[in-house]
């Protein structure tokens, strides 16, 4: 149970860094849209710079119970762990292997949403598309893991009502705004291959879903129980967090180009002095960095994209699916409610009515489950 400072700094962590981060997201991505790889490479960095010194012990592996046993069989007392001069990689508690599928799918579900701006998909539509998730869970869910009967007829229903939500946000911004027929057509085939792309990465984010409850059932579930008596243990969610992100960023040596080519437009934007404190004889003259503007937002969405993964993992770690979903539920309408105070455009009557029917949809999907597991407990 989370205690109140707990949920004020974990609640904090996830809607100041989440919705900050959609602001600066969409800043950068109108002015340079196909900046997405080189955006998640810098929130993969850093994410993976954070969690290092974690990942690291100074103390030796903890011996085996066979590595204990004495001469004669007996087993000798244990001992406290040896310290070392050079650092090693703590015990994980999932192998290699599904980290590896996990950081596969991650990588290019991530890849592909942040390059979906460059087709001229509206943050609005982007929020209110990847909330349809649970579409691409119940089907896979279905297909896979023999939930047939778990699904209660609110919960279909719901489902039903979130996809007639992102059909209607969808065919909202699906309009061109250009006169030109030529241009028109050019403008409708790019968002169509945009949302095609957006629709790709949540079917990737359904398998990956699927994953990540078999790793939790297989690795997690059983380690957080053994560590349930030693608070020195760390939380599954960093390791979980730092090994996603950082067996990634070798991938992105094949978009090494891009990568390069993007950096190279932005610092051609126009510059912005930074003022560095003053003290001491320097005091009277005016100190500070020079550099182009879109830098400085690239620095802020790196680093609220921290604190929003922090937040969410604290969050996943220790409350309800349930309550995890509803949370992110809201967060991602703020997310949308701030993206239209700030850069207007989207916000008409049929995407409105489309995200509503989706954050409606989404609440009914997830109290559709309590409600029957309450109905099973009175029977």
């Amino acid at each position: 149970m989370l205690s109140l400072s707990d949920w004020i700094t974990t609640l904090s962590l996830v809607f100041g860094g989440c919705c900050s981060n959609a602001i600066t997201l969409e800043h950068i991505t109108s002015r340079y849209p196909n900046a997405g790889v080189l955006i998640t490479f810098f929130q993969f960095l850093i994410v993976s710079l954070y969690g290092l010194p974690k990942q690291f012990t100074f103390n030796n592996p903890p011996e085996s119970k066979h590595a204990a046993n004495g001469p004669n069989g007996t087993v000798s007392a244990p001992t406290t762990p040896r310290r070392r001069w050079i650092p090693r990689l703590k015990n994980r508690k999932v192998p290699l292997l599904p980290y590896f599928v996990q950081v596969a799918l991650f990588f290019v579900l991530s890849t592909l949403n942040n390059a979906a701006f460059a087709y001229h998909i509206p943050m609005t539509v982007h929020i209110v598309f990847r909330s349809g998730g649970m579409i691409i869970n119940m089907i896979l869910g279905w297909m896979f893991t023999k939930k047939r009967e778990r699904y209660t007829v609110r919960q279909v229903a719901s489902v039903l009502v979130v996809t007639v939500g992102i059909i209607i946000t969808t065919l909202s911004a699906s309009k061109p705004k250009s006169r030109v027929a030529e241009v028109d057509t050019t403008d409708g085939s790019l968002y169509a291959m945009g949302i095609s792309i957006l629709g790709l990465a949540l079917v990737l984010s359904g398998f990956l879903g699927l994953i990540q409850d078999w790793v939790f059932a297989r690795y997690v579930a059983p380690a957080q129980a053994e560590a349930a008596s030693n608070p020195a243990e760390q939380s599954s969610w960093q390791e979980h967090m730092f090994y996603l992100h950082s067996l990634a960023l070798p991938m992105f040596y094949f978009s090494k180009d891009n990568i390069s080519t993007e950096l190279t437009r932005m610092s051609s934007s126009p510059p912005v002095f930074l003022s560095l404190p003053q003290s001491g004889p320097l005091a009277p003259y005016e100190a500070g960095l020079i550099v182009p503007s879109i830098f400085v937002y690239l620095l802020l969405n790196t680093c609220t994209q921290l604190v929003c993964v922090i937040g969410v993992n604290r969050l996943t770690g220790r409350v309800s699916s349930l309550t995890v979903t509803l949370i992110l539920t809201v967060r991602k309408a703020i997310s949308l409610l701030l993206s239209v105070a700030f850069y207007g455009g989207q916000g008409n009557t049929e995407m409105w009515a489309g995200a509503g029917l989706v954050f409606i949809g989404t609440i009914g999907y997830s109290t559709g489950n309590k409600s029957k597991d309450q109905k099973e407990k009175k029977d």
